[in-house]
């Protein structure tokens, strides 16, 4: 028995020393958008250890050949990637597409009574405050409506009409048609002008035998 034991234990050295370790690398991503997620983990199950992905879904770990590598993230499905046991190269690299998982959950309604009984019960004795002191009665306040009113800023339809009104006044300005400073002004208004010149030519202006100015 014991010389048994001495003739398996070289075989399972070499066993254990033909296995060869890999360097497992890769980036996880989006199967829609190929989009690194950040934070997802690499697990090996058999050896107990893993890594996680860097901010750009990125990660490097070693591996042994034959190793079965889990790679889970929340909200996606588990993928699994196994390295092959005869695998010749020293590195391993994959791109690991992750499918998101859907669970519907089940509808839950919250009620704040034990039964339906109760709940009929309790709203059919509720006692609706008066009008009179409330919060509903208080908003219609006239005192605080006209202040509102008078504080209220100016809509876009209120900007708009007093723009529009300012051009209209300011083209019968223009024409003549609306109050001006050249209007209101005798001194700029053609019309004084005509009508003085014509008050001089007729005379009017001439002094009057018998009246003191």
């Amino acid at each position: 028995m014991l010389l048994a034991s001495c003739w398996l234990a070289p075989t399972a050295a070499r066993a254990q020393g033909q296995q060869r370790v890999v360097q497992f690398t890769g980036i996880v991503a989006t199967g829609d958008s190929l989009l690194g997620v950040p934070g997802a983990t690499v697990f090996v199950p058999k050896a107990g250890r893993g890594t996680a992905t860097n901010p750009y879904g990125y990660f490097s770990i070693p591996v042994v050949a034959g190793d079965s590598i889990v790679i889970r993230s929340l909200g996606y499905r588990n993928q699994y990637v196994v390295i092959p046991p005869d695998y010749p190269r020293q590195s391993y690299s994959v791109i690991v597409q992750l499918r998101e998982d859907v669970t519907v959950l089940p509808e839950v309604r919250v009620f704040p009574y034990a039964t339906e009984k109760a709940f009929k019960e309790a709203f059919l004795a509720l006692r609706l405050p008066k009008e009179k002191g409330t919060s509903a009665a208080e908003n219609l306040n006239q005192d605080i409506l006209r202040r509102i009113f008078n504080n209220a800023p100016v809509t876009s339809m209120g900007n708009y009409r007093q723009t529009m009104q300012a051009q209209q006044l300011d083209q019968q300005r223009r024409m003549g048609m609306g109050p001006s400073q050249y209007t209101n002004n005798p001194l700029l208004n053609p019309f004084s002008w005509l009508q003085l010149i014509k008050q001089v030519k007729d005379g009017e202006f001439k002094k009057k035998e018998g009246v003191d100015y």
